[in-house]
């Protein structure tokens, strides 16, 4: 039996195998220096950039889209993180149904210190799967990816944008 669209099968592989290949990468480099897997740095991550403007705050919904988990197992990592310091929960002021999570000062601290080990290990990885030629438009096609954010960053528009604390979107193109 013939596939009738191998490309789009092959890429979707290719796909996977540079995301497996670069989550494995950083998992070990973050593991060994801060004791922090990937989905905790991601949650840290996340959580960082909350700020009191409208839609400023993460529901446990929205931080599970945003982390790619489901809603209990974030549940569950934002229990372990608040177990070790670096969360901390509190009740919604406008809606006391509602819990949001904050990142503590040690959260902050370690992600800071965190931050430069995962850039690194991501640009290992991506320099490590790029020498390999299934892999190579797909490590392009990321490093393009950042440099339009640069791009983005860099227009006095998109400064003061991030100033205000608004979403910026990333120019593709």
């Amino acid at each position: 039996m013939t596939r009738p669209e191998p490309g789009l099968a092959h890429g979707w592989c290719a796909l996977s195998a540079l995301h497996g290949r670069i989550e494995a990468h950083i998992e070990r480099a973050l593991q060994a220096e801060h004791g922090l897997s990937v989905r905790e740095f991601s949650v840290l991550d996340v959580l960082s950039d909350q700020h009191d403007g409208e839609g400023g705050h993460f529901r446990m919904a929205q931080l599970a889209d945003a982390v790619v988990l489901s809603q209990s197992a974030t549940t569950r990592l934002v229990t372990r993180l608040e177990d070790r310091g670096l969360l901390a929960r509190y009740l919604c002021p406008t809606d006391r149904r509602g819990i949001y999570t904050n990142v503590t000062e040690a959260g902050l601290v370690l992600l800071e210190r965190a931050r430069p080990t995962n850039d690194h290990a991501l640009r290992e990885a991506l320099d490590t799967a790029g020498r390999r030629p299934e892999l190579a438009p797909l490590v392009a096609a990321v490093r393009g990816l950042e440099q339009a954010q640069a791009a983005a960053q860099a227009s006095p528009a998109v400064q003061t944008a991030q100033a205000d604390g608004a979403a910026v979107p990333v120019p593709v193109g």
